[in-house]
């Protein structure tokens, strides 16, 4: 991996901490205390730290977006968008539909984080084909 995997995965995963912030935290806030007793608390963690951790999880997904797309050869923007929609369609739009069925979880909840991480893997996508798409020859990389 070369330095340009590296600052796609760190301005993407910055910019996606604001949308997080906005889809996950201030979009249908009220929603939030309608059911408080689902919400874990952590005597030993604070609300910051917890941030923390799960902006790092977000990184993650950040980086294995991207491999995901130099794995498959897709770093044009319309081959990213549509793998960012499928691993979306996949995995968080199933399971955040499952916890909004089983969980005393608002729908309008699950459709903002849903929505927040479509848009993590958008910028994530968007980024690659603009910083390492199209002019650059990559060796292939193994799965």
């Amino acid at each position: 991996m070369d330095w340009r995997f590296w600052t796609v995965v760190a301005v993407a995963s910055v910019i996606a901490s604001f949308t997080d912030w906005l889809f996950m935290g201030v979009l249908f806030h009220e929603k939030y205390l309608q059911a408080p007793e689902i919400w874990r608390q952590h005597p030993q963690l604070s609300g910051a730290r917890r941030i923390a951790y799960s902006q790092i999880l977000g990184v993650v997904t950040c980086a294995a977006y991207l491999y995901l797309c130099l794995a498959l050869d897709t770093l044009t923007v319309p081959s990213a968008l549509l793998v960012a929609l499928l691993v979306w369609l996949a995995g968080v739009v199933v399971i955040l539909g499952q916890m909004v069925m089983w969980m005393k979880l608002h729908p309008l909840i699950g459709l903002s984080h849903a929505l927040g991480w479509l848009i993590r893997l958008v910028i994530t996508g968007l980024l690659a084909a603009w910083i390492m798409g199209g002019h650059v020859n990559l060796a292939p990389m193994p799965i």
